[in-house]
């Protein structure tokens, strides 16, 4: 009985004791999956988060080709195709497996045509232990921008080296001319021109790169519309005159605006020159000014060739031209309407276009109203009486295109 009496309760604390350590370690195992919310989230769990969220798109590889881990984003660029990875970008994981070397592939999809994303480039590394990390991204806009500049580049050299040459060759042409006052005469006239059309399109250029580059625009400022308007006038003139061209301006306004007169006053006299130039001798051109809600809005309208619906989203592209022979008659430099475009869109508004062949055009600057201006008796009125004889939607239907 003694021996009982001190065994029994020995096996019991024993007993006691290997339960509580399994209790207190089930426990710590269940803290450990299901940590307490008071706590916060895991390093784990916050890296899970980044993975599903990031903008770009991620993919985590096994030695076998197997797809680990992948986000959203990574399904959306093509980088995992019906859970395996893309075979381009396998091919490259081979690599790195062999090599260890960091790696890029090109996932753009096959045939793009009207998909999005149109290009997409992934970098390949090696994370250890015979896995790998696809990290993709969505390069659609640079490779679009690359082409435009591109396109730039090739147009203005184009455009360039037809005035140099022209002047080069008449230069010639002068030189074997010099016994011949009448001949001499022509030719320098023809090198004046050409210099001219040179020094247009350098100064064109110089103001095309302002508004779509880096440079910081001038401080807006209150901008009477009527001004503007007269000044452009003023520059278009000449022009008119030697076109047999008369312009019809409408009433004083009023109307104020934000913005840098100098710029508004290019845009304006740009319109009305390529009003001008497309317009046939003794036609007529009118400029419309009128308030439309918080948008004040400037038309110019011509009774020309007009525009055909397939060109109307192009004219406002660099270098475009509905009629090339035309444009170089005339001196132009393909241009005039995307620097309008521009300046519209950096006064935070925009140009659009209303034409039909045969008929004409009206252009419409619409430009944000000067803020805590007041409406003004005769705002949201009808079309100027001097465009009647265009059809009714030159104002409605400008406004919707473009």
């Amino acid at each position: 009985m003694n021996v009982l009496a001190y065994v029994l309760p020995a096996a019991a604390a024993l007993l006691l004791g290997m339960a509580f350590g399994f209790w207190w370690g089930r426990r710590a195992r269940q803290a450990a999956v299901r940590p307490d919310p008071a706590a916060g989230p895991t390093l784990a769990e916050l890296l899970r988060r980044v993975f599903r969220s990031s903008g770009a798109g991620l993919a985590v590889i096994s030695r076998h080709g197997d797809v680990v881990m992948a986000n959203d984003q990574a399904i959306t660029l093509g980088v995992v195709v019906a859970g395996r990875a893309d075979p381009r970008a396998w091919v490259v994981c081979e690599r790195v497996l062999r090599d260890g070397a960091v790696a890029h592939v090109d996932l753009s999809p096959l045939d793009h045509r009207g998909r999005r994303p149109e290009a997409v480039l992934a970098t390949v590394r090696s994370i250890g232990d015979g896995f790998l990390l696809v990290e993709a991204a969505d390069t659609s806009e640079s490779v679009r921008l690359e082409a435009t500049r591109r396109d730039f580049v090739a147009n203005v050299s184009h455009e360039l080296k037809t005035p140099v040459g022209a002047v080069a060759l008449l230069a010639e042409a002068v030189l074997d001319a010099v016994d011949d006052p009448a001949e001499v005469h022509r030719f320098v006239t023809k090198i004046l021109n050409e210099s001219t059309r040179l020094g247009n399109l350098v100064t064109e250029l110089i103001a095309l790169s302002r508004l779509t580059g880096a440079e910081r625009l001038p401080e807006l400022a209150a901008v009477e519309v009527d001004d503007v308007v007269r000044e452009a006038m003023a520059r278009s003139r000449l022009s008119a005159e030697a076109s047999s061209i008369e312009i019809a301006v409408d009433a004083d306004s009023g109307l104020e605006v934000d913005g840098d007169r100098t710029l508004l006053v290019t845009a304006l006299s740009n319109l009305v020159e390529n009003a001008i130039a497309y317009s046939p001798a003794g036609a007529s051109v009118s400029v419309s000014r009128r308030r439309n809600g918080d948008v004040v809005e400037i038309a110019v309208t011509d009774r020309g060739i007009g525009i055909a619906p397939e060109h109307q989203q192009r004219v406002f592209e660099r270098f475009f031209r509905v009629d090339p022979a035309r444009s170089r008659a005339t001196g132009g430099t393909g241009l005039g309407l995307a620097i309008v475009k521009h300046v519209l869109a950096n006064h935070g508004g925009q140009v659009t276009l209303w034409s039909s062949p045969g008929t004409g055009s009206t252009f419409t600057m619409r430009i944000p109203v000067r803020a805590g201006a007041h409406p003004s008796p005769g705002d949201d009125a009808a079309a100027p009486s001097d465009a009647t004889d265009l059809p009714d939607p030159a104002w409605t239907a400008g406004r919707a295109g473009g």
